[in-house]
This record gives structure tokens, sequence and C-alpha cells, in this order.
């Protein structure tokens, strides 16, 4: 492995605008998934400090003017903004030690492009969010006409629970859209990635005006110290990205308290390539569930192909998987580092194992690479001869493997990439752009790229149908899930 680059984490979590140390003293690890030895520590926090992040949240909400004051708002991001960009480079390293990401993803979806708008964005729509609709005058109850409104207004408090997989872009997502809309947020990082998550509090707490208790970050290796947030009354509204199997208990244990919920959850996206589409190009696409190891909620794991046309394609992919760059995430050619964790390896290997049991052929990789005897490594990883209904063709892996299935025509594609339980993303590539579109608008997804194009963006709505989710992240949609929607009347005469 190459040299372990100098860092200057935080440790220590952020709460009612103080930087602090678990009441207990309690800390625990932070281990680099590439090669397994323990980089660091962070604060191990017990219920007693997130019931005090809570209430810290409330009181902010409550009791200052951060829910009505935009200028304040957007001063506030613009300096968080600011002091991420001076510090994207040590940020860059906390996130390839502690995730395993490779430096390559880094320069996309794990730093700089949610860097270069994730709080951008939501800061430019406080000024041009429609905050007030005017209805046309309408007959009131005293005989007379009433002017008409709609007002938003934030929620209250929010709780980020955020995932290991791409800690940072989703927390500045979260905290971008959820504070531009005057919430206040207690945001609780994975225990496998606490850094990035703690790193932002000590900037929030040092460089920027934000009111003491509108931003917490609340570290644990106890999950059901999150769970604090869902089952809390004085929290308004859980935003969740993660597990679909954790966003059906969020929503269960929040039901008491009927909390409004957003769930980015689990995927099983079909890759569908049609009988006519450049195969030597759209193909490539199948490398992406190499990229990051496949621990991507989006990443297209099922690949369909026609059955006119499938042995070629499968030999091309074997190609291509079997060329993957992985290894070393240190290293600027690497797509594919380590799985996050020993649990999350062996969960992989499980499901290599169930597709070899359940009849389908694999092609490329299943094991773990010898010259990696360090690190929670899995080869990239390919099955063909997959029927849609095997446990690997509908079951989220979250690892490096690809399954190959055929179809016979357009319909079957549509009703094989359909049949799942999932429905977060898919892509449709064909060398006419309108049959792309014709299968896209039949795919039951929330985002299709077709022909290579990537639906992905702060401007971008980002979620799914089904058991992928409930809500948007990203674009007004996304923004407005973090409003509540106040309509109000008043006599024309009065005015």
């Amino acid at each position: 492995m190459s040299d372990t680059p100098t860092v200057h984490p935080e440790h220590r979590m952020l709460i009612d605008g103080e930087l602090v140390e678990a009441d207990s003293g309690a800390t625990f690890d932070n281990v680099n998934p590439a090669t397994e030895e323990v980089i660091g520590s962070v604060a191990d926090a017990s219920k007693a400090e997130m019931q005090r992040a809570i209430a810290a949240a409330r009181r902010a909400f409550d009791e200052t003017d951060w829910s009505t004051n935009h200028a304040l708002r957007k001063r506030c991001l613009e300096q968080l903004q600011e002091a991420l960009e001076a510090e994207r480079e040590e940020l860059r390293e906390q996130l390839i030690l502690e995730v395993g990401c490779p430096r390559m993803t880094t320069q996309g979806p794990q730093l700089d492009g949610p860097l270069d708008g994730a709080l951008k964005y939501p800061a430019k729509l406080i000024e041009e969010f429609a905050w007030e609709t005017e209805l046309a005058d309408a007959p009131g109850q005293t005989g007379g006409l009433d002017h008409r409104r709609i007002w938003k207004e934030p929620v209250g408090v929010v709780g980020a629970i955020v995932p290991w997989n791409f800690p940072f872009e989703v927390s500045a997502n979260k905290l971008g859209q959820a504070l531009a809309t005057g919430n206040t947020v207690v945001l609780k990082p994975a225990p496998d990635t606490p850094w990035n998550a703690t790193f932002v509090g000590k900037l929030i707490a040092e460089k920027t005006d934000f009111p003491a208790g509108v931003v917490n970050v609340v570290t644990s290796s106890d999950h059901m110290v999150g769970e604090e947030l869902t089952i809390s009354p004085d929290v308004d509204l859980i935003s969740f990205t993660g597990s679909t199997a954790v966003g059906k208990r969020i929503m269960e244990k929040g039901a008491a308290t009927m909390k409004r919920t957003f769930l980015e959850l689990g995927g099983k996206s079909a890759n569908v390539i049609l009988d006519d589409a450049d195969f030597e190009t759209a193909l490539l696409s199948g490398l992406a569930v190499c990229f990051h190891a496949g621990q991507g909620c989006a990443i297209p794991t099922r690949m369909l192909l026609p059955r006119s046309r499938y042995d070629e394609g499968v030999e091309l992919l074997k190609a291509y998987m079997g060329g993957a760059p992985y290894g070393d995430p240190q290293r600027p050619d690497v797509m594919m580092g380590p799985l996050i964790s020993s649990k999350q390896r062996e969960r992989v290997l499980g499901y290599i194992e169930k597709g070899k049991a359940e009849g389908a052929t694999l092609a490329v990789g299943g094991g773990i690479p010898k010259d990696y005897p360090k690190g929670w490594f899995v080869e990239p990883t390919m099955f063909v001869d997959v029927d849609n209904s095997m446990t690997i063709a509908q079951e989220e892996i979250f690892g490096p493997v690809l399954v190959v299935i055929p179809f016979e025509d357009d319909d079957d594609a549509v009703r094989i990439a359909n049949e799942s339980k999932y429905g977060l993303a898919g892509m449709v590539s064909s060398g006419s752009l309108e049959r792309s579109k014709s299968v896209a608008r039949r795919v039951r997804a929330g985002f299709v790229a077709i022909n290579g194009g990537m639906p992905v963006g702060p401007d971008m709505p980002f979620g799914g149908f089904k058991q992928s989710g409930v809500g948007r992240q990203n674009g007004t949609a996304g923004f407005d899930q973090y409003l509540e929607t106040k309509s109000v009347a008043w006599p024309v005469a009065e005015t």
C-alpha cells in the first residue's frame, strides 16, 4: 500500500455550538478498510448526548430567527462553502482513509461533485424559491372576496442519518437543503465513517456564524443512539439514506409521532442494452459495479442483453471486467478499492456462493484477490446465465458483482427491469434515441440514464420508486420536502 498521508481529523462532536467529547470520555476506533489498521478515534456518544443535541436543535428552531432570516441562512451556507473549499484536500485524504474510496472517486461524487454544488444550489434557491404564492381572490365566508396565499415554512428539526458509502456527498446534500429551508439539524454519521462529519462540525463551529444548535453532529458506535432521532417527539422529519430494511424501521418507529420522512433506500438497477446499441461503448457501463467496489445504491448491477447478441456481449464484458483497475485506493488509476468492513465482505462473498448454488455461471472473479492479503477486497465479479428470479438478481448485494440477464425484445426487457421490489435507477442504450426514450418511459425508476447521459446534479431530483424510497434529494422537489405548506386567506376589505 502507498504511504499513509498525514491528516488532521476532528474527533469531537458538535452539540449546541460547542465541540465536545462524549460525556463518558468514551471513543471508538476509525479503521481504514484498505489496510485494516486503526487510523484514529472519535467521540462515542450515548443517548444522553443525542438527546442534548435534539434539545439544542429544538431550541434553535423555536427561539432564534434562523427559520425566518433568509439573509443569515445564505451567509452561513456561503461561509461553510468557503471553509470547505479551503479544506478540500484535507477532506479528500480523510475520505480515502476512512471510506476506502479510490482517489479517482473523490474527483467526482465522493467530494468534488457535491462540494461544487450541494451547498451552492440551495443557498441560491433561498432568494429564488417561491416562499409565497398568490392565488386569485375568491368569495369568502362573509360574502366578500378573500385574498388567498400559500406560504412555505420550514418543517422544524431534521434528523439526518447518513450512510458510509458516500458520506460527505450525502451529508452535504442533506445539510444544504435542510438548512437553506430554515430547519435545524442533528447529523448522525455512520460509525464506519465519522471523520468527514466531525470535520464539517469543526468548520461550522470555527469558521461560520451558524447560531448554536442549528447544526449538531453526534457520533456513536451504537446504532440505537441514532434511533433516538426517530422516536423523539422533538424531531419533525427524518432524512435517511441507507438500506431499505432500516428505512422500514424508521417509518415504523416514526409513526408514533407521525414523523415525516425522506428515505433514499436500496436499488437493484437494470442496465438495458438494446440490440442496435454500439456494444463496445455501451457495455463499458458494466464497469459501474466496480466503481467504489459496487457500494452505491444506484449502481446498475443487472445488465440486460438481447438474446440475439448475448454471447457477443458476454465476451466483451469478460474482457472489461477482467481488466478493471482495483487495489490501493491511494493510486490515481484505481476505480475500485475495498469493501467497507469484514462484515460487508462476508455478506458479498455469501451472495456469490448463493449465485453459484442457484445455477448462475461465474464468469469473472468471485473471490478474495491474492495480491491483497490485507484490506477487505473482493475481485470484480460477473455472473452469466442468470435468471431474474435468482437471489443475486433480486437482492441488493452492495459489492462489485454484475449479473447478466438475456431478454427477447424491448417488451421483455422492460418486464425484467421492472420485475423488482426496487425502483431507484436504470440505464438504457440504443442506436436510436427515440427507442431508448420509449423504453426509459416504461422503466419504473426514479431516474434513468439514456444513451450515456447522467441525470444527477444539485438541481436534479434523486430518489426512487417502490421500495427504493420516499421523496427526492436535490432540485426544487428536494428543497420542498423540507418545507410545510400553509394556506392563508383574509378579507379584501382588510387589506
